[in-house]
């Protein structure tokens, strides 16, 4: 179908597609409002694709993707070299619209760039990422090399509590191995989508080579049955990485599909209890909870460790800082949306139904000159236990429960046995605890005195259970591995000696 250049409209600001590298408006008469967290006023209107319009947006990219295969990875590597620097300088641009549109404190903003440039300066080493093995006379005069080609045009499917650093976990390491990418950003907080993608180009990355296709389940579900898309990366909720995860493997794609969490941090009676609590101040109210690597879970072991905790932890929740993104003073910025706030909200109403000891409720905050913001202070629970909703379940809000355990291995047992294995933590001074924590329990990302144990880029990323669907985790070694086939190559090479023949199973001699 033929791509409209995007037109400038009275009210709110359009935010249309980006394809073949021009911005492209809406064909399909479906929009979306996107807000201002902090004040509740429509901000935008995003524009919903079609199937049609994910069709050519595919056709465009497949028609790129020959030519993006060919260019060499030094060239590939020169041209991520570029869009990092433009990263570099205009940070704070980027930062500013991801908290107009999430709510997250400016310098969270910018901490979240930061971690995606990190993943970017690891793919500037395609040239090294790439290289291919050989081996010399595994038979005689025979030799086998393999190389890892890329697959085609792949596509992500991001959240909203990262509209940056999401997406720099996979297109970067995509693109550097030679392919081309389509990027689904969250309808919530678009915007972000539409920088990198002008920054893309405006480093000399060709036109086609990266795609933003804005929309709802209509795209993810065109993506996830077109035939041109050869694999999908995901990360979201649980159940959607359930269905990203079989849809794809139904229609024969490549799938890694990154779902929820409920990340646990045990302290043990010897932690540095002052360590502990700054951890947990910032891992559980952070970005108001919104995160998959959020501490939602505090295990103090042993009745005295639970009440040294608590003495020191409800002061602290209760003078949390809350505030819109741009108070620089601001520790927690609001929810992403009013249904999100009202779900948050619903999550605290059943753990007081349910017996957990509401210690600091945050519901009901209102500020001053942001009433109609979607602001929830920071909450915690006490005595909360196994069977309840809020510890079964991830909320993804500023909602800190307390379970206490009266030993290291019941602590130990609540995490192996929770259907979430994404990350977790343990605070102690104890080599001995540390090490069989680390090795035996049953978690993707841990951390010993570390409350947010997520991998640096070099490495990577990814839970375990009914956190992660797909054999690879995201970024480092295993993205580059996602995103490439390996080929390996057999040789030999006439002698002039013709032997005529062979019928049987080749073996090498």
């Amino acid at each position: 179908m033929p791509l409209a250049a995007a037109q400038p409209v009275s009210g709110p600001l359009a935010i249309p597609h980006f394809i073949a590298g021009r911005k492209v408006s809406g064909t399909s008469g479906r929009t979306a409002p996107v807000f201002n967290p902090a004040t509740g006023v429509q901000s935008g209107e995003v524009a919903l694709a079609s199937e049609a319009e994910v069709r050519a947006a595919v056709e465009a990219a497949n028609a790129a993707a020959p030519g993006w295969a060919a260019t060499t990875p030094l060239r590939r590597a020169r041209i991520l070299n570029a869009f990092l620097r433009l990263l570099e300088e205009r940070i704070d641009t980027l930062a500013e619209v991801i908290s107009a549109e999430h709510g997250k404190v400016f310098s969270d903003a910018k901490g979240e760039i930061q971690r995606g440039m990190e993943v970017v300066e690891f793919a500037t080493g395609a040239p090294q990422l790439l290289k291919g093995e050989i081996t010399e006379d595994v038979g005689t005069r025979v030799d086998s090399h393999a190389v890892r080609q890329p697959l085609g045009v792949v596509a992500g499917i991001t959240p909203f509590n990262f509209p940056a650093m999401v997406p720099m976990w996979m297109f970067p390491v995509a693109l550097a191995c030679g392919n081309c990418f389509i990027l689904k950003p969250s309808e919530r907080d678009p915007s972000a989508s539409l920088l990198l993608a002008e920054w893309l180009k405006e480093a000399g990355l060709p036109d086609g080579v990266f795609t933003v296709v804005q929309g709802d389940k209509v795209a993810v579900d065109a993506l996830l049955t077109d035939p041109g898309v050869e694999a999908i990366s995901f990360v979201g909720s649980t159940p959607i990485a359930r269905y990203i995860y079989e849809t794809a493997a139904r229609t024969g794609k490549r799938c890694q599909a990154l779902g929820g969490a409920k990340n646990h941090m045990i302290i043990m009676p010897d932690a540095d209890m002052d360590q502990a609590v700054d951890a947990l101040m910032g891992a559980a109210y952070g970005s108001a909870g919104e995160r998959c690597m959020a501490v939602s879970v505090a295990v103090p072991v042993g009745e005295g460790t639970a009440e040294a905790l608590m003495e020191k932890l409800e002061p602290r929740v209760r003078a949390l800082k809350v505030g819109p993104g741009t108070d620089p003073e601001a520790e927690m910025g609001p929810l992403v949306t009013k249904q999100h706030l009202e779900k948050v909200s619903g999550y605290v109403d059943s753990g007081v139904a349910e017996g957990a000891k509401l210690v600091v409720d945050g519901r009901g905050l209102k500020l001053q000159g942001y009433e109609g913001g979607y602001f929830i202070g920071g909450t915690l629970f006490d005595h909360v236990t196994s069977d309840m909703r809020i510890y079964r379940e991830e909320i993804f809000g500023p909602v800190l429960a307390v379970v206490r355990a009266d030993s290291y291995a019941t602590a130990a047992r609540l995490i192996n046995t929770h259907e979430f294995g994404n990350g977790t933590a343990i605070f102690t001074r104890d080599g001995d605890a540390a090490r069989e924590f680390a090795h035996q329990i049953k978690v993707g990302m841990v951390g010993i005195n570390v409350p947010i144990p997520v991998p640096m880029a070099f490495h990577s990323f990814g839970g375990w259970k009914a956190s992660l669907f797909g054999d690879h985790h995201m970024h480092g070694p295993e993205g580059v591995r996602f995103y490439t086939r390996l080929k390996t190559i057999t040789t030999r090479w006439p002698t002039g000696i013709r032997a005529g023949a062979d019928f049987v199973m080749p073996t090498m001699k």
